[in-house]
């Protein structure tokens, strides 16, 4: 492969740009094809970034920037009509350096990551340019854009379709969306107030002031609070703000304080994906390949990941070190993290909206019972937050023992032991530095610090971590003679001898 052959990426969102950047780590030449004339920063849209989201932005330089930029929140309040019924809170300690979640608008994110690209040599991104033809061949992929000045075609090695729910690329590739949409309509505002109380999520079932549905209220950086109505199906927007009704919704949540109505609009919920995440020598990612209910931040959170997936992946196939399976895992891996994400989001959507008598009288049940009956109360689902998939049953693992997976916990939420497929845990190095800052886009070799030299392969690149005995290291169960080997993406692809950990590489590798 022509080390000059840029990968092609197709949308200049945060998924689009976090792939460009992934890419460049890796030394990887690309370009950004962005069909809108320049960046539109409008309303807040995705708010929330979940702490291994955040690790990935780091490692392109900006989960730190992206946590001081926004506001980090701890706790999580629900209420049935007058009555708080459940509470979540986060502790602040753990493994990570990062807070649990960081709530920022998008558009912020996104002017974040384009400054990042910017100064990034192999990162060349194009606004204007509308693609609208595609094709690919056995050594690349080629695309036809639209621009102010006519038509023109670009040639790269591979192409990452990350152009969002109305994709292009998708359509171009004769790809079903297939899924469902709710009916009801969401009403969405940002607005600005001092609402009196420390920056939480708060989330209401059945307030007097929005009978028979929800409202979520969630804290933004500047003052700035999102507030999310279900609203009718017949609900009109212009309407509402030409007599009142609007401003009625807002004062109910903020009284007589003062607020400035920053944006509004209303949107409907799909729950929607792709049947393959590969075609060929082009990948999809994010909203392109999977859209689901925001409650619970999973959309925008599993995009990103998918975005690190496909830039290792891409990276590699391209330097020649890629086994025949390396592509073909990301649709293996990626597809199923969006099955997870769509069954946990839908079983949300099934109590939020519920469409049937039985889901109708289940919903009224858990939330009547809660008010007196703690032990209801972890029925309620306001949605389940994100978090990173386990890639247990992936080609690319070399699987623990059968009893281990057996056992392995999947419900939302849990807490993961650290098998080989699951994301690997933070830990702090000598010198103060932090485990996951040194993932990628290199394979790391994780090893007690008592363990004798161990000989690595060239190609594809490999870094040797020690561990002290205990801590990580135990809770890896590493003991004399065993290692870890970790992704470049920072999933943990195998546990065991180090005698067979030229076979876990392989295996790792596609091969």
């Amino acid at each position: 492969m022509d080390d000059d052959v840029p990968v092609l990426v197709v949308g200049g969102g945060p998924v689009g740009l976090t792939t460009g950047l992934l890419l460049a780590r890796a030394g990887v030449p690309n370009l950004v094809l962005e069909a809108e004339p320049r960046r539109l920063a409008i309303g807040s849209r995705s708010i929330c970034v979940q702490r291994d989201v955040l690790d990935v932005l780091e490692r392109v330089g900006l989960g730190r920037r992206i946590v001081d930029h926004g506001v980090t929140w701890y706790r999580g309040r629900t209420f049935f009509r007058e009555h708080e019924v459940l509470t979540i809170s986060f502790p602040e300690s753990s493994h990570s350096a990062f807070p649990p979640f960081t709530n920022i608008p998008q558009t912020d994110v996104e002017l974040l990551l384009d400054e990042q690209a910017a100064a990034e040599d192999v990162v060349d991104v194009r606004y204007g340019h509308r693609v609208v033809g595609t094709e690919q061949d056995d050594t690349g992929v080629t695309v036809r854009v639209s621009t102010v000045d006519g038509e023109r075609e670009f040639r790269g090695s591979h192409c990452v379709a990350a152009d969002g729910p109305h994709s292009t690329v998708r359509h171009l590739l004769g790809l079903p969306f297939t899924g469902e949409s709710y009916p009801d309509q969401f009403l969405i505002a940002d607005i600005r107030a001092d609402l009196g109380f420390a920056a939480e999520r708060r989330f209401f079932f059945d307030p007097v002031w929005n009978p028979g549905r929800q409202v979520l209220v969630h804290p933004q950086p500047g003052g700035v609070w999102r507030i999310d109505w279900q609203v009718p199906a017949d609900f009109d927007l212009d309407r509402a703000q030409a007599d009142g009704t609007l401003d009625r919704r807002v004062r109910a949540i903020v009284g007589d304080r003062d607020y400035d109505l920053v944006w509004v609009s209303v949107y409907r919920f799909h729950q929607r994906r792709v049947p393959s995440f590969r075609v060929g020598r082009v990948l999809l990612a994010g909203d392109a390949a999977h859209v689901m209910s925001p409650f619970g931040a999973r959309g925008l959170n599993s995009g990103i990941q998918d975005a690190e997936n496909a830039a290792w992946k891409i990276a590699y196939d391209r330097a020649g070190w890629a086994g025949p399976a390396l592509l073909a895992s990301y649709d293996a891996e990626r597809g199923a993290a969006a099955d997870e994400n769509l069954r946990v989001t839908g079983q949300t959507m099934r109590f939020l909206v519920p469409q049937t008598d039985s889901d109708r009288t289940h919903r009224h049940d858990v939330l009547t019972r809660s008010v007196e009956d703690p032990a209801v109360r972890p029925e309620i689902d306001s949605g389940k937050l994100a978090e990173p998939f386990w890639y247990l049953d992936s080609p690319l693992t070399t699987p623990a023992p059968a009893d281990q997976c057996a056992a392995f916990p999947r419900e939302p939420g849990a807490t993961r032991p650290p098998l080989p497929g699951v994301l690997c845990p933070d830990a702090t190095l000598p010198g103060g530095w932090r485990l996951r800052q040194t993932f990628g886009p290199h394979f790391t070799v994780l090893v007690r610090d008592d363990e004798p030299e161990l000989p690595v392969p060239d190609h594809p690149p490999v870094r040797v971590v020690r561990l002290p005995a205990d801590g990580l290291a135990a809770e890896l169960g590493l003991c004399a003679g065993t290692c870890g080997l970790v992704r470049p993406d920072g999933h943990l692809a195998a546990i065991g001898p180090t005698s067979a950990l030229t076979d876990a590489l392989k295996r790792a590798n596609g091969w």
